[in-house]
């Protein structure tokens, strides 16, 4: 999978690299890949995921008002 950005006419390199950064935000590369970096346990993995769900709901429950 390779992520290409055209450069436009006149457009500074900088405004450039911000697109890239975000497209491979919203396809999760970088995360992806830093995740994939080191050997996860399964368990740690399953406890992750219940942080981030408890997280999630304690956020709906708080804004549901």
């Amino acid at each position: 999978m390779s992520i290409e950005i055209k450069i436009r006419k006149n457009e500074p390199i900088d405004r450039a690299l911000r697109r890239m950064k975000k497209k491979l935000d919203r396809e999760n590369i970088i995360k992806g890949t830093r995740a994939k970096r080191y050997f996860e346990k399964p368990c740690e993995k399953r406890r992750r995921k219940e942080k981030v769900q408890a997280f999630t709901q304690m956020l709906r429950r708080r804004y549901a008002e």
